[in-house]
């Protein structure tokens, strides 16, 4: 596995080794052992989560403040314009973002540690993701930063309005969410 590092350092892909022929092909797309030695994060994962979108459909930007969870994300249909932001107040990095497209074609990864909201947008007709997470949903503690805020100034591919949940239409702004200190 090949491990692309971001701007923000603890924000990663994963490129797995694909070998493939005329039957298919086959990867390993998560190996406990292997992911620690390469990234130097040593998680455990608890919840797998699976989520089924149409094309232009946002979601996110999603956090919890308690229980925070680290993602491990894959797009097994189609293709998303995943990001990451920091909301860690303590980091250099704060505020800032860091995105990667992860495509059924392409079979990378991207690792998310606790600390930061997510959100993706689909760019292809339909997509399936699937995460890990390393720590179980809490409900009480789920917030969403809006997609838009400008603050953040996330540079979304929008090819059409996005469609987004009742949810994340009500997403507060970065510098009134509640965050990490």
């Amino acid at each position: 596995m090949n491990i692309v590092h971001s701007k923000i350092i603890e924000v990663i892909q994963l490129e797995p080794q694909v070998f493939a022929d005329d039957r298919g092909f086959f990867f390993e797309a998560y190996n406990h052992q292997k992911f620690a030695q390469q990234t130097g994060s040593v998680v455990n994962f608890v919840q797998d989560n699976h989520s089924y979108s149409k094309q232009n459909v946002l979601r996110g930007l999603h956090y919890q403040i308690q229980q925070p969870q680290g993602k491990l994300i894959r797009c097994v249909v189609g293709t998303i314009f995943d990001v990451a932001v920091d909301i860690r107040k303590s980091s250099a990095t704060f505020g800032k973002w860091v995105a990667y497209e992860l495509s059924a074609e392409n079979k990378r990864l991207m690792w998310i540690p606790p600390g930061f909201a997510h959100g993706f947008l689909v760019l292809s007709e339909i997509a399936e993701v699937l995460y890990k997470t390393t720590d179980y949903y809490a409900p009480q503690g789920d917030r969403t930063i809006l997609w838009n805020d400008p603050d953040l100034a996330i540079n979304w591919p929008l090819n059409a309005p996005p469609i987004l949940s009742a949810k994340d239409q009500a997403g507060k702004p970065f510098k009134t969410a509640e965050i990490f200190d």
